[in-house]
């Protein structure tokens, strides 16, 4: 009984505990206020407006919300197996060589001493090096598991809450390139089967390089398909760096993600009836467009090990920058998508620039970088993007309309950056971090062409489980795209894991008590009693088997109580029904 009343009063503080924090981890991007920014760009009237979709007959106003939403992660790295593991660290390998040795089974000739010594040194390595290593391989494991689940949480909950158009994955999407093609195909499947469930790759037919285009899509036809598409982006971690990336890893990452280099084009339809016939045929007043880019930058650096594999990556680039339209067309963004962020001074981010080479393997190429170089970064600004800091370029230099998306700096990192075309002639791109250009309003300044890039941070647990929310409208005033960033966080893994394991202590008591309250009760049918009184002076224990049990009373004591207790008188050859009976 005291046992129950412990379980009981237990369940009175976990059971609402365990409700209210599972409540809260699953519906976090609500507690966090997490919504898309707006063309309005007020973060309550976002929020409220995106609280409103998900509340029947609330006002939700479909007009204030952006037509592009781009739900962006960051570098999620699937662990698993490691590359170099030993295949016999589950199968207690000192402890069969404890047989082995003990049973001379190898046919090996050890007088009983050596015997003994050998045995009970593969004992002692059985308890402190197999067994270790035995829970330790399966308590990697099992936080595989649990890490899947934290990101697919990430994944869904923004996806049913925020309700994006489209979803990008921005590069090392498993945790290491020198994986066997089975565990990156395991990998694969933890990635579409439990982080992204629901999710597929973007087919081959619609992923085009720039001379296979064909026409434009339509921002907002086939949007279920594009709420499930993942764009998928290539990082180091997933097919190497310019030196280690091989034509295998290329083609197994294609094979279960997609295309490492493609364009995708959109159209946006705009309702022209409010226009005069001269604006609507205007040349200042074109079709809006939007231009998404997914580019490898793996190997933009060298030396590399494959000349082959850079070459397609140049290729695709060069065809990029010359089918671009013009830097005076308005109403057309670029929006590139990649992994490694553009060079900028040490200081700016956590990671400063850095780059390692390879010693005598793999061509000398390069083992690993955290920004691009000068030159590359260069070729993204003034080639994608048409920038320049000559003012006698056509566009003065401006460029066209557009952000760029990386990943790679798991800390995150939002940049400004700008040339400034009235320095001296030796003019370089310069980069400040976003809060910094927009108080300084060198974003503002006539003669600095500038650019932003957005690093996100990584939706790791280490990192508090990130994403990013990019909105991209289009304004009829200014006739241009306007796009806004905001950020959404989790928290640690840990969270995930406290709250589950919350949530299974809860259900284990809760079972306990509910079989502990099952037996109590199945006792208290079988020992049920019954008083029985005759003339006041006897009381009986009834037991389930029909004994009368007349505690200190024989036979001879329970005849006399019959006799002294009937009045009446049977006659005989009478059946006790017929009998008379007086008062």
């Amino acid at each position: 009984m005291f046992f129950a009343v412990v379980l009981r009063n237990a369940l009175f503080i976990l059971v609402p505990l365990s409700f209210f924090l599972s409540t809260y981890l699953y519906l976090y991007p609500v507690f966090h206020l997490c919504a898309f920014p707006t063309p309005e760009q007020d973060a309550s009237a976002a929020y409220s407006n995106t609280f409103r979709q998900h509340v029947p007959l609330a006002g939700h106003d479909s007009k204030k919300v952006a037509p592009f939403r781009l739900l962006a992660l960051g570098d999620p790295q699937l662990e698993g197996e490691p590359p170099y593991r030993d295949p016999n660290a589950s199968s207690f390998p000192n402890f069969h060589k404890f047989w082995k040795d003990a049973l001379l089974l190898e046919g090996t000739k050890h007088n009983p001493l050596q015997r003994l010594r050998h045995s009970l040194h593969d004992l002692i390595d059985f308890y402190l090096d197999d067994i270790p290593q035995f829970f330790e391989k399966w308590r990697k494991r099992l936080d595989h598991v649990g890490n899947d689940y934290y990101l697919g949480l990430i994944y869904r909950s923004l996806y049913w809450w925020t309700n994006p158009t489209h979803v990008t994955v921005l590069g090392d999407l498993v945790g290491s390139q020198w994986i066997d093609d089975k565990e990156f195909e395991n990998r694969g499947w933890r990635y579409w089967n439990r982080v992204f469930k629901g999710g597929v790759r973007v087919e081959d037919e619609i992923a085009l390089t720039p001379s296979e285009f064909d026409e434009h899509l339509i921002l907002g036809e086939d949007a279920a398909a594009w709420k499930k598409r993942i764009i998928n982006v290539a990082g180091n971690h997933d097919i190497g760096y310019a030196g280690d990336l091989s034509q295998d890893r290329m083609d197994r990452f294609i094979r279960v993600f997609g295309k490492a280099n493609y364009e995708l084009r959109f159209r946006m339809p705009i309702d022209r009836t409010s226009m005069t016939e001269e604006e609507s045929e205007d040349e200042d007043h074109p079709i809006p467009e939007l231009r998404i880019v997914v580019l490898n930058d793996m190997n933009l650096d060298t030396p590399a090990s494959s000349k082959e594999l850079q070459d397609q990556t140049y290729g695709f680039l060069n065809e990029v920058i010359t089918t671009s339209e013009d830097v005076t067309r308005p109403a057309h963004f670029t929006l590139l998508l990649t992994h490694i962020p553009i060079y900028k001074e040490a200081g700016i981010c956590v990671d400063g620039p850095f780059f390692d080479f390879f010693d005598g393997d793999f061509s000398n190429g390069v083992k690993e970088q955290n920004h691009l170089s000068r030159d590359a970064s260069k070729g993204f600004l003034e080639g994608i993007f048409g920038m320049n800091g000559n003012v006698d370029v056509p566009g003065n230099g401006f460029g066209r309309n557009g952000v760029i998306l990386t990943g790679h700096d798991h800390e995150g990192c939002d940049i400004y950056h700008y040339i400034n075309q009235t320095a001296p002639p030796e003019r370089e791109w310069q980069a400040k971090r976003w809060q910094d250009a927009l108080s300084s309003q060198v974003d503002q300044e006539p003669g600095i062409p500038g650019l932003r890039e957005i690093t996100v941070r990584s939706m790791m647990g280490g990192f508090a489980g990130n994403a990013g929310l990019l909105s991209l409208w289009f304004d009829e005033e200014t006739w241009d795209w306007k796009f806004e960033f905001a950020n959404c966080g989790l928290g640690t893994q840990h969270i995930w894991w406290f709250v589950h394991i919350v949530d299974l202590i809860t259900l284990g008591v809760g079972l306990v008590y509910d079989n502990k309250t099952d037996v109590s009760m199945d006792s208290s049918k079988v020992n049920g009693s019954a008083n029985i009184n005759g003339d006041g002076t006897q009381n009986g224990h009834l037991e389930m088997n029909g004994k009368l049990d007349a505690l200190g009373a024989g036979k001879k004591s329970l005849r006399k109580k019959s006799g002294k207790s009937l009045t009446g008188s049977l006659s005989s050859g009478d059946s006790p029904s017929s009998a008379p009976f007086k008062s």
